[in-house]
């Protein structure tokens, strides 16, 4: 049972009380699917045109829901023109591995690709061949892009000041890795070094129900906590999502594996987490409720079964 003002959130089927919101603010929610994608580089939030590019949007939402994208990263830098990803993922001992495709789509250009639309990628004279790679226009491409091989999609775009993330990559040093990797976006990589899955600009991706450019965000329907967890020289500096796990007693969430992305970045409210009493501390966490929006601080989560990474809600302050 959920109630939003200032009541209690009852919110697990044991009738636990849980979160007490003093006061909830109602916002206008996109009409249009949202994705949060996080980077090493930083999070932004896309925009998809649901009624628009139909056929492409069902297919870029399919990959992110099957996980595809989890543990992927930007294959394809061209300074000042497109980042490209969608296509590969690192695994140690590998190397790159080619992301699974479903069937090639139909293809659906009507928009513009102007600096921060978000267009599919496709075979050189093949209009419907684009599957599950993607890119972000860095710059006003509509005059070469619009005008080839039927158009490049455009099936979303960068929202709020996203596009500080996509420069931000734009900025870093292209490398020649051959064949399909020759203008790869790289982070601390030298020749002289040996190549690691943290050398890459990697990504995971969630579909959400608002925008939000808050780090610590928890949506009621879907059941994910987002966040960044800096864990000291130690463990290191990550973006990760946990799950609420309705079926166990308490506020309980577990860690997925596959969300988590190593950050080349140290942004400010980030969340920690101290191996020697074991506690998640989340300092400003946005809570969502169908476009209901609080905030909870100062929010303590224990980890109470390691081998499976759950961790057990302890307190929170109230904002």
């Amino acid at each position: 049972m959920i109630e939003i003002g200032r009541v209690a959130i009852r919110y697990t089927r044991h009738v636990c009380t849980a979160l007490l919101l003093i006061t909830a603010v109602t916002v206008n929610a996109h009409a249009n699917t949202i994705v949060r994608i996080s980077t090493s580089m930083g999070d932004f939030s896309l925009e998809l045109f649901d009624t628009v590019t139909p056929v492409t949007v069902q297919n870029f939402v399919n990959y992110v829901n099957s996980g595809a994208f989890n543990g992927s990263y930007f294959h394809r830098l061209s300074k000042d023109f497109v980042v490209q990803g969608g296509g590969y993922k690192f695994i140690p001992y590998e190397g790159a591995v080619v992301i699974p495709t479903n069937d090639p789509i139909v293809n659906e250009f009507s928009i513009s690709n102007t600096r921060g639309t978000v267009s599919m990628a496709k075979v050189g004279g093949d209009p419907d061949s684009a599957t599950s790679q993607w890119f972000v226009n860095l710059a006003d491409n509509s005059a070469n892009l619009d005008a080839q091989n039927g158009g490049f999609t455009v099936f979303g775009q960068v929202l709020g000041d996203g596009m500080a993330v996509l420069d931000r990559i734009n900025e870093l040093s292209i490398y020649n890795l051959g064949t399909t990797h020759n203008e790869v976006p790289l982070r601390e990589f030298g020749t002289s070094t040996s190549l690691t899955e943290a050398n890459f600009v990697s990504m995971n991706a969630e579909v959400v129900q608002r925008y939000s450019s808050a780090l610590s965000v928890f949506e009621y329907q879907s059941g994910i906590l987002q966040t960044t967890v800096d864990g000291g020289e130690t463990l290191g500096l990550y973006s990760l999502n946990l799950s609420l796990q309705n079926d166990l007693p308490g506020i309980v969430f577990k860690l997925n594996a596959d969300s988590l992305v190593d950050l080349g970045i140290t942004p400010d409210d980030r969340a920690t987490f101290s191996s020697d009493d074991n506690r998640l501390r989340i300092p400003y966490l946005e809570l969502n409720n169908n476009g209901s929006v609080s905030v909870i601080t100062n929010v303590v989560l224990v980890l109470t079964d390691a081998t499976n990474w759950l961790f057990t809600l302890e307190s929170y302050d109230q904002q």
